[in-house]
């Protein structure tokens, strides 16, 4: 169970990021202990990840640190991979992180819930990219292949591929997913809650299935995540060096949004 209130972000992409977001995730990170009991990070925290021996991304150290800081305070972390950083393994582990790779489901401060990065899973639009992924980019032979290389040289090539990636605006505007979401929920009825990122279009409302959607957004264009609590769950916008107003809730019970 990820303890209330749990804080779920997505979609930050650093390395690609500039300084300045970087600087505003870290001082969130920092915030949190004494605010929060809990974080879920839902995919593409980085633009590219990937765990040679030896080796992380220079664009990883001070968020490595400021996850350390989190593990070292007893804060609990959950992290799925996105479709940038779905290489995570031990450092990520050794830097407090439990690493999911794929769905998860579990009790979010009670909410019986189901978390998805989001990739590769509209039937037709994503049918090419699911080939990629379950052919090459998360096949073990070629995994394997791509650690012999020089990390230099291999993060150059998969920034190049992830610009490609990221440059990539949604043409539907997240009503892929969103059309996704209405049918896992209307097929899984127990589900209380669940949450997609990748679409980089924040969301938060009670379909008629009862249940509710929602999307952190995209920390890289506007620092927003959501908040659950037993009783509700808010849509809120970091301000740099403190949480600012919500700027939209739904109650456990009746919807409820604030301006």
């Amino acid at each position: 169970m990820l303890r209330s209130p749990c804080h779920v972000i997505s979609d930050i992409h650093l390395g690609h990021a500039s300084a300045d977001v970087e600087r505003s995730l870290i001082a969130y990170l920092r915030w949190l202990p004494s605010h929060a009991g809990s974080l879920l990070i839902n995919g593409d925290l980085f633009e590219f990840w990937f765990e040679w021996r030896t080796v992380v991304p220079r664009s990883a150290v001070r968020v490595l640190a400021a996850l350390m800081e989190l593990r070292d305070a007893g804060f609990p972390v959950i992290m799925l991979g996105g479709n940038h950083d779905c290489w995570g393994g031990d450092v990520l582990r050794e830097a407090g992180v439990e690493f999911h790779l794929g769905s998860w489901k579990g009790s979010i401060a009670g909410w019986n819930a189901r978390v998805e990065h989001g990739d590769g899973l509209r039937p037709r639009e994503d049918r090419g990219y699911r080939l990629l992924r379950d052919w090459v980019l998360r096949n073990r032979l070629a995994i394997r292949a791509f650690r012999m290389l020089h990390p230099d040289f291999a993060s150059r090539l998969a920034f190049g591929s992830a610009q490609t990636s990221r440059s990539y605006q949604p043409r539907d505007e997240g009503r892929g997913l969103h059309l996704v979401a209405e049918q896992m929920l209307e097929a899984d009825p127990s589900l209380d809650l669940l949450i997609f990122g990748h679409s980089h279009v924040a969301a938060l409302e009670r379909l008629p299935s009862g249940n509710v959607y929602a999307n952190a957004g995209s920390w890289l264009d506007a620092p927003t995540y959501l908040v659950v609590t037993p009783d509700r769950i808010a849509m809120r916008e970091w301000t740099g060096s403190t949480e600012g107003p919500d700027l939209h809730v739904l109650d456990r019970v009746a919807e409820k949004a604030l301006a």
